[in-house]
């Protein structure tokens, strides 16, 4: 039995995953937190015993000890956000020998992971950053299609939410750099944008349609770049259901970009709880694209784009199938890469849906 705790096990992206791996056989979940209570509650929902789960503090100085003497083999750490944090849970992981998985979303922290590959190789074990959408999901996409060009000139990768928001912890830190300077690379170039403007159209596959987008900072823009030679262009834009939704946050981050306001991330909560209120009357739809050009076996231009649709509320599901599938490979005995480093390669589209296949969720390949 592989024993996997997960860290907010009983979070939005925690509770998913803890109920798809409770359905393993070879799986022995422990759902964890600081709020024991709501981690014995998750683990009642899910007919587990008592003992597996556990009131703990992944930032507490004894969480090495605790991982030791709770037996566990694989830490899957979903209590974000992941902006601003450091690396001090998979420090611990590494510590007690333990492989080691987040769902983080901030480029920093994904593309700095590697710091810790040393350690990691030292202690034998594996520790994966990143095990989301992106970059697990878009890596999976471009390594699937990249071998249909000579020359793969740009990435451009966009996902659009159905009516159901994220976890509070995932829509802070979304807001934490609303109207904030980042880089990208275009043409060769890293340039400034700012979060969530450089406002356009995307049109998605029927029955989505089109969705209004904005720029946000996304750890493909600083892992891409290094992983696909001779790419000139990594772009990342998202968007909300809704055309209102997404123009109230267009208009915070022009705010916070003119300086007429410090910042946007008290404003999370409260529009957070509004898009609750909301949700019955806003799409249920959602969807994510990638888009690739460049050159074919011709020299001549080519574009392709390959999209994955959601419906029934369904795509803020799919952040988990990385963290899924990782621990269903160890369980039946696969190795993952002993070090450290963001989550691409280790996945194909196919392992990474497989284990969302009961959702309303389809893709659409080019």
């Amino acid at each position: 039995m592989l024993r996997v705790l997960i860290l907010g096990g009983y979070g939005f992206f925690g509770a998913r995953i803890a109920k798809a791996l409770a359905a393993e056989p070879r799986v022995s979940v422990v759902i964890g937190g600081r709020d024991a209570l709501k981690a014995a509650a998750a683990a009642r929902s899910l007919a587990l015993p008592a003992q597996q789960a556990v009131g703990i503090d992944a930032r507490g100085a004894d969480f090495a000890v605790r991982l030791r003497e709770l037996g566990i083999d694989v830490v899957v750490h979903t209590a974000g956000p992941f902006q601003g944090q450091d690396y001090e849970v998979a420090r611990a992981a590494i510590d007690a020998r333990c492989h080691y998985i987040d769902l983080g979303d901030g480029r920093e922290f994904v593309a700095g992971i590697v710091s810790l590959d040393a350690s990691a190789r030292a202690n034998g074990v594996s520790v994966i950053s990143g095990a989301s959408s992106v970059p697990a999901l878009s890596s999976a996409v471009v390594d699937r299609y990249a071998p249909r060009f000579a020359r793969l000139a740009a990435i451009r990768i966009g996902i659009a939410s159905g009516a159901r928001a994220p976890g509070l912890a995932t829509v802070r830190g979304i807001f934490g750099y609303l109207g904030k300077p980042f880089t990208r690379l275009e043409n060769d170039a890293w340039v400034t944008t700012h979060g969530w403007l450089d406002l356009h159209r995307h049109r998605f596959p029927s029955p989505l349609g089109v969705r209004l987008m904005g720029s946000c900072d996304v750890p493909d823009l600083a892992v891409f770049p290094a992983r696909y030679a001779g790419v000139s262009t990594v772009t990342f834009h998202a968007g909300f259901a809704s055309h209102l939704g997404h123009l109230v946050v267009w208009s915070l981050a022009s705010l916070v970009r003119a300086r007429l306001l410090p910042s946007a991330a008290s404003f999370a909560a409260p529009l957070n709880k509004m898009s609750r209120i909301l949700e019955p009357i806003v799409s249920h739809r959602g969807g994510m694209f990638v888009t690739l050009e460049g050159l074919d076996e011709r020299g001549v231009l080519f574009t392709l784009t390959w999209s994955l649709l959601a419906a029934q509320n369904h795509g803020p599901q799919i952040p988990c199938g990385a963290a899924i599938a990782l621990v269903q490979k160890l369980a039946r005995g696969e190795q993952l890469p002993v070090g450290a480093g963001p989550c691409v390669g280790l996945l194909s589209i196919d392992e990474y849906l497989a284990p969302l296949r009961e959702l309303d969720i389809r893709e659409v390949p080019p």
